[in-house]
């Protein structure tokens, strides 16, 4: 099976963006619950569809000095979910709109959430970007449980994604807007890491995780990260910032009390040095399977870019393949060569070929050697138990993109 991905350029999405806010502005009697129609344009096509949902994603990301050109940045995104169908989602501008409210339903099943103000201006977004060059992407890394219990919240992380589209021109303005939302009307998801990129060439990494319902506040606790240009990150359903530079918001901003939640659900000594604080093994601590079905994928990515020897694949993998979890790999690498679209988009077709995960080479490949497995992911047979590899192509894919925002 085929994945068809699509190339959607900033500088031609905007010019349909400034279009279609044009015809809607010009419409004053268009209705708000018709402002989520659907595209059938520019989508990946859904191949396969099982009933189960796999909450699982990809992406990669690379800073503009890290790209062919110099000037690029480009996020890639798989969103592994067979019932997401393929849909590109477009939410029109709109203006005076102020003293109304918008329904917020969650974005994965439907459900409904509730209802908050609108704001007097929004932005024209088509997909996960809008007409200002805003791109954003994410992958669910679950995290603590405990902290997902968040009664009354209204905000989810898809609905997090899309109104902050609508509101946001700027990777920092994003990150502002997110953490506005999820303070004033509650995080309703579990622990998210967020792709973000702008025209100004900003490339970030915000991981956030809920308050729980105990802790007295509605929200999340957050760490963004800023990436050095030249470098290209990857995450993929694990959380990925560990420790993270205090009083340099050029590079790092988080949430004030992004320690004092730890402590009070007892994940951190309220006696420990806060700059050992590492968020990644406080709020999500790696463990075999995410190491082995998660990390792995960031591993693959790094490895194709970092050298052509194969030093970084050997020295990080025994703790891809989850044996020796200690073993960190940073969070972001400088590549050996600039990337264009093309090699961004071939890294997400990996299914680990030429490693020691590679599943061509083991029994389940057969004649053929297909990559392809069936689920579930492991399973127990005469007392022991057996994986297949999560590969970071999979059938599974709903849609997937490659958005570049020239800088």
């Amino acid at each position: 099976l085929q994945l068809i991905m699509i190339h959607m350029t900033i500088d031609v999405m905007v010019v349909i963006m400034t279009m279609i806010r044009n015809n809607a502005r010009n419409n004053s009697n268009r209705n708000q619950s018709n402002s989520k129609m659907r595209l059938v344009c520019f989508v990946t096509l859904l191949l396969v569809c099982i009933n189960d949902v796999a909450m699982a994603c990809s992406n990669v990301l690379v800073t503009p000095g890290a790209s062919a050109d110099g000037r690029t940045a480009m996020l890639a995104y798989n969103a592994d979910d067979t019932s997401l169908y393929g849909q590109l989602y477009h939410y029109p501008a709109t203006s005076g709109k102020s003293g109304t409210n918008i329904t917020v339903y969650r974005w994965d099943t439907g459900e409904y959430l509730g209802e908050i103000p609108q704001v007097d201006e929004t932005y024209n977004v088509v997909g996960n970007s809008n007409e200002h060059g805003l791109v954003i992407g994410e992958t669910t890394f679950g995290g603590v449980e405990v902290l997902a219990n968040q009664p009354g919240a209204i905000i989810d992380y898809g609905s997090l994604i899309y109104l902050t589209l609508q509101r946001s021109k700027t990777a920092r303005d994003a990150i502002k807007t997110m953490d506005f939302l999820m303070k004033t009307y509650g995080y309703a998801s579990a622990g998210e890491s967020m792709s973000i990129i702008d025209r100004s060439g900003e490339v970030w990494i915000m991981e956030i995780i809920g308050r729980g319902d105990t802790y007295g506040k509605l929200g999340a606790v957050w760490v963004a990260y800023k990436l050095p240009d030249g470098t290209v990150a990857a995450h993929a359903n694990q959380a990925r910032i560990t420790t993270f530079p205090r009083n340099k918001p050029e590079r790092c901003l988080y949430a004030p009390d992004v320690v004092d939640v730890a402590i009070h659900y007892g994940l951190f000594p309220a006696d420990g040095d806060q700059a050992d604080f590492s968020f990644s093994d406080v709020y999500a601590p790696v463990d075999f399977e995410s190491a082995r079905f998660d990390e792995a994928r960031v591993w693959s990515v790094f490895s194709q870019v970092v050298d052509d020897d194969g030093t970084f694949q050997l020295k990080y993998q025994d703790y891809a393949t989850g044996s020796i979890l200690q073993s960190r790999m940073p969070l972001f690498v400088k590549p050996s060569r600039k990337l264009g679209r093309s090699d961004v988009m071939q890294l997400m077709t990996s299914h680990y070929e030429g490693t020691v995960l590679d599943p061509t080479q083991d029994v389940g490949g057969g004649v053929y050697g297909s990559p392809v497995r069936p689920r579930p992911l492991t399973w127990e047979y005469a007392g022991n138990t057996y994986l297949n590899e999560r590969t970071l192509a999979t059938y599974r894919t709903g849609w997937n993109f490659c958005a570049e925002v020239r800088t």
